[in-house]
């Protein structure tokens, strides 16, 4: 039998792409920008959104010609039409114009607005049967089952923008779904892989801010620091794939450099490998289904060394421990789990709780809503809403016991 040969045809996508990036002023935007900037032939900017940062957004907009832009603070729109003033991009501001961005007809949508507000925008984009790069945890956290079931009716197509879900996605192409017997989803450790957990405890702000390998937002730092964000990837794992939770392990590795690994039925495993760079899987995304030239760093196996790896600890971070017991509870518990930790890492960058109780806050959240017996399916993304805001008011209203329980 000859060697199979490496797929050697015309790219899928001749032609000008178009693309529209909510949440364009972000990191994500920011490292999918820089990608479209390195080939700007390739691709026509349709929308953009931002937050608040009214002259980066204009600033894209002119850049990249986009034909519409959005911010998302409704008072900013004033200042967003002076910034724009004699350019010929049309744009608006509130949640309406950001849902508009993400419904006009672009090919492919990175959805990166962070938290519940990325949710309708990104079932817009969503219905319009489009590509959708996700990197919005809150659309499959707080809405998986939904989420994915109206993606599937509009027949778009959800590609995973974050690196440990895209490694999965890339390595599972290595099998068939019967064949399947487990995923990996890596995780650094953060900075207190090593750390008693007396000292965890105590960490400050500043300690729980130093990342070993990634450059991230605070809010995303912290939650590695405690491994929620890797409870929050398991979550994810699990409605992006139809993956039980017994399907999907995590594997502590420090170097960052194995992404995700699939094993099959055979015991082979293929793993993703590459820098710890944003830009290697929206480089993945943007030019799906073929690859484009990417930004990031080649990989130098042999200067890095060598690659470790661990068993998480459930103890010393039970904030992973606690992600699996929300996905088999279901009926709205994983959005109790995000919806709390939010409010529970607010609270220590407030210098309300330690860091140890932030994993505390979360459990009795979860807790208290369960013994309420309030649990339902999620049928819309206003219940997914309705339930976030449910569990922050609950997880505020336990939160001064949890103070008071640490001092």
């Amino acid at each position: 039998m000859s060697p199979v040969p490496l797929k050697n045809a015309e790219p899928a996508h001749g032609g000008v792409r178009t693309v529209s990036v909510l949440g364009a002023t972000g990191s994500i935007g920011d490292s999918t920008m820089d990608l479209i900037r390195a080939e700007p032939e390739r691709y026509q900017v349709e929308a953009l959104t931002g937050n608040a940062n009214v002259a980066g957004l204009a600033k894209l907009a002119k850049e990249f010609s986009a034909r519409f832009v959005a911010v998302a603070d409704p008072a900013r729109l004033g200042e967003l039409r002076a910034a724009l003033a004699g350019t010929d991009v049309a744009c608006g501001a509130g949640e309406s114009a950001v849902i508009e961005a993400a419904a006009r007809p672009a090919d492919w949508v990175m959805a990166a607005i962070s938290g519940a507000a990325g949710l309708k925008p990104a079932l817009a984009a969503v219905d319009r049967g489009t590509t959708v790069a996700l990197a919005n945890k809150e659309c499959l956290v707080c809405a998986g089952d939904f989420f994915m079931s109206r993606a599937t009716a509009a027949g778009a197509q959800i590609l995973p923008a974050d690196s440990e879900h895209n490694a999965l996605f890339q390595a599972l192409a290595s099998g068939n779904r019967h064949e399947l017997t487990r995923v990996i989803i890596t995780a650094s450790g953060g900075p207190f892989r090593t750390w008693a957990a007396a000292d965890i405890e105590q960490a400050t702000l500043a300690q729980a801010l130093k990342h070993p390998n990634w450059s991230m937002g605070q809010k995303i730092t912290i939650d590695s620091a405690s491994m929620m964000n890797k409870g929050l990837e398991v979550i994810e794992a699990s409605y992006l794939f139809a993956l039980s939770p017994d399907e999907i392990d995590v594997l502590v590795h420090p170097q960052s450099i194995v992404h995700g690994l699939v094993e099959f039925a055979d015991r082979s495993v293929v793993a993703q490998l590459g820098a710890p760079d944003m830009r290697i899987p929206i480089a993945h995304c943007l030019g799906f289904p073929d690859r484009i030239t990417g930004r990031a760093a080649k990989l130098d196996l042999a200067k890095i060394g060598q690659l470790t790896f661990e068993a998480p600890d459930f103890t010393r971070f039970p904030g992973l421990r606690l992600a699996y017991d929300a996905l088999r509870t279901g009926n709205g518990a994983t959005t109790v789990y995000n919806a709390a930790n939010e409010v529970a890492v607010a609270a220590f960058i407030a210098q309300k709780i330690r860091f140890g109780a932030i994993a505390r806050l979360v459990e009795d959240t979860l807790n208290s809503w369960v013994r309420a017996g309030n649990q339902a399916p999620l049928g819309s993304a206003d219940d997914a809403i309705a339930l976030d805001q449910q569990a922050r008011n609950l997880a505020a209203t336990l939160l001064p016991q949890i103070a008071a329980k640490a001092s």
